[in-house]
């Protein structure tokens, strides 16, 4: 059994060539910090529940911002706050994958 039931990881990367795709151009690290808060205010948060982690270079950029949740290995992209709220309500609450954000 794996220590938390989903595990958040938020790309953070920011590459010094400012051509070259970056989720935290897309404020990745505040969005971060949003859904640890927001996570962590629903009672979500700790052992055998759900853990909200930045992650360096997902290698997934230029679909981003991105994040993976896992176990179940699926990949979202998201815009702004009310994203990053359905995506806790839908897929960390009620274990349902919000397909419009998936990639």
């Amino acid at each position: 059994m794996s220590h938390f039931q989903h595990h958040v990881f938020f790309c953070c990367n920011q590459r010094e060539d400012p051509t070259r795709a970056s989720c935290n151009n897309h404020g990745a690290s505040d969005l971060r910090d949003y859904a640890k808060g927001k996570v962590k205010a629903l009672g979500l948060s700790g052992e055998g529940r759900v853990r909200i982690n930045m992650a360096g270079c997902l290698d997934r950029c230029e679909e981003g911002p991105v994040i993976v949740v896992y176990p179940e290995a699926v990949w979202y992209t998201y815009v702004d706050r009310s994203d990053i709220d359905e995506i806790i309500a839908e897929h960390l609450v009620h274990g349902r994958v919000v397909e419009r954000l998936r990639i």
